[in-house]
């Protein structure tokens, strides 16, 4: 039923799904959006954690790779199962069988020793039990009821009785751990039922939702075809757009640079006016500031020559004085500097062109281009219609052979046998947990036993250590202690009956569970178990690899049983986990080349001509030329800059006049010191008045002169670069536009078909990876093998035997020290007496 099963799956994806993943197409700047394929997300989380006993379930591994520390045999199953055994008499006894045999004792050693000894045990310690039975009969083997007295005797019995405990400690703790492994696997047996519900549900899921990603997928046909359409539709804006974006790498520069050159000119004319009024300015006022200043020096030189200035105290102050008068004099000439009035002149005649306007003209002239181009493919337009019923025709092929598979049979089939399954597995359940019952309580008969043993031990211990008497003789020990050493040798008597069974038991499940573990479950969680499933030839002699050969009839075809489990356990879908694509193969069915041509060849017949386009006229080139023969490049900037670099008078008329009252304040107090600081202030309101003025005319003038200068440098050369741009621009836009148009209608046309590449490979990307996930599938193998054998089964078996065992094991020093204990606590028949009147050294018996 397996093998149909995955054929039914087979069939239901092999007309829905792609034939491999290509790489992920990365689509042209027009990104289809898909969305997401509708998914369930399943609840199955096969992963099982086993709690506080995982801490047992780890010792018991640790134990296990003591015993085989041997890798996984690969190569020995192999040839094992590639050997035929039995088809002769003497096959066994062929050279190469019987290396294998040996190969495979080798391997099991550690199992075989182990269950030697554990046969060892069955046997001889029932015939140790009847030997000691009948030795104790005949009065030997402790069965005589005489103690002989020792000195060492309350050690010895200290020693036995604490050994006794230690070896019922760990048998208790054995028997615990064989408990707690019984109830965990009942436990898990019980809980399995809703992981067994969640898989089948996770299962219908996957049968359910496979029909509507598939629907979702074809649907999304509509969005490719709806996205072409509209570009279509718009084909002049779209094209338009994108040749004025190719063309505008170009023009726009260029444009740009003209205008920025129109804005020189009228700069320009703004500095030449700022130089002839500031030039101007500074030519008169320097001339009346000379004069002030003129004045000013006869008017100090006549205040020094006052006879106060003769006194002894002032003559040095007025010579100093007198002497700094030659410093009140203009430094800047502005009267020698040339006009600009003729460069002025020519500018103005220049700006009588607005050739920002005719600047703007290009621009606009150059954004018309979508329209341009809107009025010149009207003619893709009536092909819309055609193209149209193309793409209708695409959807059309598309649903109707969906259609046409038989999805729904093959779903309705699945289903009905999935629902099958599941009744069946509900049916039995309450049997499986009937018998996992009987299980459990034969397990739990064979702990009581453990435990009743136990008991009499810890029994004979606590009546015995409580009611000895280190005073009381052998023969008249009370009953307490006796009663505690019959506790003991009743567990003694226990231990011969149940041991044996004990240890049938622990020898079973230890083969059994410990090669479970060894050869199924390690080797699964590693994955080197499908490696050997995957072995070529070994499965079915005829077929190199299995899985194909069952599914597809080809067993050449490299499918392997590894792959897949790992591919599912990705939640990648069935299509890439099975190859599907040696079924059907989605790109002969997805092939829409031959559509995608015919709606090239239309768009490829687009002709447009861009001539009617200019961007700038004769008139405002002659108008760049005029501008740079202005002659604003022969303005001697030299001469000017040498005179704003001069400071306006010879001295700084502020600190002259502050200098000027400060040594008249050295003067005595009178007509001379008012006079002079009358003077000084005289000299603040000229700077006040005159300097500063013409210092603001000087720092217009800087600012004015420098522009002219970086716009006179290499004046020529600017303009003839500006005009070879522009009428570079316009060669292109008159004779290349056709090449720029035609790449440009190219990539439109790469974008019209990348639409549906962009389907075509969304739609293969999502089958391999979301489309009928097969998540579910690795889900239930885990769940079979990974959780239910080994977490569950496994685990559980090997954490029993290993309590039982070790509980059955260390029933034999419990024996010896519970026969050699009972000795010091039965009440005795006989017992040694020292007589002192007798001989020194003899003793007697007293009965």
């Amino acid at each position: 039923m397996a093998v149909e099963l995955c054929l039914l799956l087979l069939l239901l994806f092999c007309g829905s799904t792609v034939s491999e993943v290509q790489p992920i197409y990365k689509p042209p700047p027009g990104t289809l959006d898909f969305g997401f394929v509708p998914a369930k997300t399943y609840d199955t989380g096969a992963y099982h954690e086993p709690g506080p006993i995982g801490i047992l379930f780890k010792i018991v591994h640790a134990f296990l790779y003591l015993v085989q520390p041997n890798p996984f045999p690969q190569d020995l199953i192999r040839k094992v199962a590639q050997q035929k055994f039995g088809n002769t008499q003497g096959d066994y006894q062929k050279p190469e069988n019987v290396v294998l045999t040996l190969q495979a004792i080798y391997y099991e050693i550690g199992f075989i020793v182990s269950a030697a000894l554990g046969l060892l045990f069955i046997l001889l310690l029932p015939l140790v039990g009847l030997c000691f039975c009948m030795c104790r009969c005949c009065d030997n083997c402790g069965g005589e009821m005489h103690q002989r007295q020792k000195k060492n005797a309350d050690c010895q019995r200290s020693c036995f009785a604490t050994f006794l405990f230690v070896a019922s400690l760990i048998i208790s703790i054995g028997v615990l751990c064989a408990y707690a492994a019984n109830q965990h696997l009942t436990s898990q047996v019980r809980g399995a039922k809703k992981l067994v519900n969640s898989n089948f549900k996770d299962l219908k899921v996957f049968l359910n939702d496979t029909p509507a990603q598939i629907d979702y997928l074809v649907s999304q046909y509509n969005t490719t075809k709806d996205k072409a359409l509209s570009d279509l539709n718009n084909v002049g804006p779209l094209l338009g757009s994108r040749v004025q974006e190719q063309l505008g790498k170009e023009v726009r520069p260029a444009l740009d640079a003209a205008l920025t050159m129109a804005g020189a000119i009228r700069e320009t004319k703004e500095a030449l006016e700022n130089v002839s009024v500031s030039v101007e300015v500074l030519q008169e006022g320097t001339e009346r500031l000379h004069a002030n200043l003129t004045d000013v020096k006869m008017h100090l030189s006549n205040t020094l020559n006052d006879s106060a200035c003769s006194a002894a105290q002032a003559a040095s102050t007025c010579n100093i004085i007198r002497n700094s008068l030659n410093q009140l004099n203009i430094n800047a000439n502005f009267s020698g500097l040339p006009g600009v009035s003729s460069q002025l002149a020519k500018v103005n005649d220049v700006l009588k062109i607005d050739l920002s306007s005719l600047v703007q003209k290009g621009y606009a002239a150059f954004n018309d281009t979508p329209d341009l181009v809107v009025n010149q493919t009207k003619n893709i337009l009536s092909a819309v219609p055609y193209i149209k019923n193309v793409l209708e025709s695409i959807g059309s092929n598309i649903s109707s052979f969906t259609k046409t598979l038989p999805v729904q049979k093959i779903l309705a089939d699945l289903t009905i046998y999935l629902t099958q399954s599941e009744a069946y597995v509900q049916d039995y359940f309450p049997l499986v947990e009937q018998y996992d019952f009987y299980r459990w309580l034969g397990c739990l008969i064979l702990c009581c036993m453990v435990v009743l043993i136990v008991v009499f031990y810890y029994l004979g211990l606590l009546c015995g250590t409580c009611g000895y008497d280190k005073h009381a003789s052998p023969t008249t020990r009370g009953c307490i202690s006796n009663t505690g050493g019959n506790f003991l040798m009743a567990g003694v008597g226990f231990s011969f009956l149940f041991s044996w069974v004990l240890m049938i038991v622990v020898v079973l499940t230890f083969v059994t569970g410990g090669n479970v573990e060894k050869l199924v479950c390690e080797p699964f969680e590693d994955k080197t178990l499908f490696k050997v499933l995957d072995t070529p030839y070994l499965l079915n002699q005829q077929w190199k690899n299995y899985l194909s050969g069952m599914l597809f009839k080809n067993p050449n075809i490299n499918l392997t049983f590894e792959k897949v489990y790992s591919d599912c356990k990705e939640n990648k879908g069935i299509y890439t986990s099975l190859h599907l694509e040696h079924l059907f193969n989605i790109n002969e069915f997805l092939n829409i080349s031959m559509y995608t041509e015919d709606v090239a060849l239309r768009i490829e017949h687009i002709q447009i001509n861009l001539s009617k386009i200019i961007l700038l006229d004769e008139i405002g080139k002659e108008n760049l030329l005029n501008f740079s023969s202005s002659g604003i490049d022969g303005i001697n900037f030299g001469a000017y800059l040498t005179e704003i670099n001069k400071s306006v008078t010879k001295v700084d008329l502020l600190s002259f006049a502050n200098d000027l009252e400060a040594r008249a304040d050295q003067l005595p107090k009178g007509a001379l010191e008012n006079a002079l600081k009358g003077h000084a202030n005289n000299i603040r309101m000229i700077h006040n008045q005159q300097v500063v003025p013409l210092e603001q005319a000087m720092s217009t003038l800087n600012q004015s002169i420098r522009l002219l200068k970086r716009t006179s440098s290499e004046l020529m050369v600017k303009v003839k670069n500006v005009i070879s741009a522009v009428n570079a621009a316009q060669l292109l836009i008159n004779n290349n536009a056709s090449l720029v148009i035609v790449q440009e209608t190219k990539k439109y046309m790469d974008t019209i078909v990348g639409y549906f590449e962009q389907y075509i490979d969304w739609v293969k990307e999502s089958i391999a990876m979301e489309v009928a996930a097969c998540k579910p599938i690795a889900n239930v193998i885990d769940t079979a093998v990974d959780i239910f054998l080994c977490s569950y089964v496994t685990d559980s078996v090997n954490t029993f035997w290993f309590g039982l065992g070790g509980s059955s094991i260390f029933l034999i020093p419990a024996i010896i020290f519970a026969v050699k204990l009972s000795k010091y606590y039965r009440r005795m028949d006989t017992e040694d007496v020292y007589d002192d009147s007798s001989v020194s050294g003899t003793w007697h018996f007293t009965l």
